[in-house]
């Protein structure tokens, strides 16, 4: 079992990595199950599939998003403020929460159960004040994940973990973070493909803890957030690598046995 982040390992932003299409492939037709996580909750989860599928890479059912794990928390019926993209709001809505737009409806009217915060680039003061008022008057806070940024072919930009930090900050209440390296995102990727398998990840706060909270082995791949100069990182990788398509050649010729 191999997981995947995306943004670092697979593409960055819009830019495929080289080789991480035919790596895929390549232990896919080995035997091994490639899914892939991400903490990107902007695009809803059937975009992503599009975008891995025009990458060259069958996304199949092997996809969970952070927008899957915060909705994960939510009960039918709730009533749920929502500051993110496409794929918060739908995966909030197919939790069968009563959805509230929080950039929308200008002066959303409480109370909510819930307030939900997603990747959006478009976010304002306003819907700063919107969502944080919410959480003041007793709103459930939860977060789909905190990156600070995320990696780009142009270099680093502001990640959800921004808003979610102007929100905190506000609120004066910390969130429920439902991503990656909470136990949200992992309880629903170890009911998927059970107990033992490798993390494979640019970004050691997120992934290499992610790792660690699934009991999964620690890759990672210098193709994003942290490079050579980086080096060392806490959490110590079980293996470092250049890209997913060293990675793989490795656990290809047995270098890198399942960890568990």
């Amino acid at each position: 079992m191999i997981v995947c982040d995306l943004d670092g390992v697979v593409w960055l932003a819009d830019q495929p990595i080289d080789g991480a299409a035919q790596a895929v492939s390549a232990l896919r037709a080995a035997g091994h199950t490639v899914a892939f996580a991400s903490n990107f909750s902007d695009a809803p989860a059937s975009a992503l599939g599009a975008k891995l599928a025009a990458m060259g890479i069958e996304p199949r059912e092997d996809l969970v998003t952070s927008p899957m794990a915060a909705a994960s928390l939510l009960s039918t019926g709730e009533r749920v403020l929502v500051l993110g993209g496409p794929g918060t709001l739908e995966a909030v809505e197919r939790a069968g929460a009563s959805v509230v737009d929080a950039v929308a409806v200008a002066e959303p009217e409480g109370p909510f159960d819930a307030v939900v915060v997603g990747y959006r680039r478009d976010v304002t003061w306003d819907h700063i004040r919107r969502t944080s008022t919410a959480v003041r008057e007793g709103a459930r806070f939860i977060a789909t994940g905190t990156d600070a940024t995320y990696p780009t072919p142009r270099g680093l930009v502001p990640g959800n973990g921004a808003t979610v930090a102007a929100i905190s900050t506000a609120a004066g209440r910390s969130p429920v973070v439902a991503g990656k390296p909470h136990e949200p995102m992992a309880g629903l990727i170890r009911a998927r493909y059970g107990p033992t398998g490798w993390m494979v990840g640019d970004r050691p706060e997120t992934d290499g803890a992610f790792a660690r909270t699934l009991g999964y082995g620690w890759a990672l791949v210098l193709s994003g957030v942290i490079g050579k100069d980086d080096l060392p990182v806490d959490p110590e990788p079980d293996t470092i690598d250049p890209s997913l398509t060293d990675f793989t050649a490795r656990v290809l010729a047995g270098d890198a046995p399942p960890p568990g």
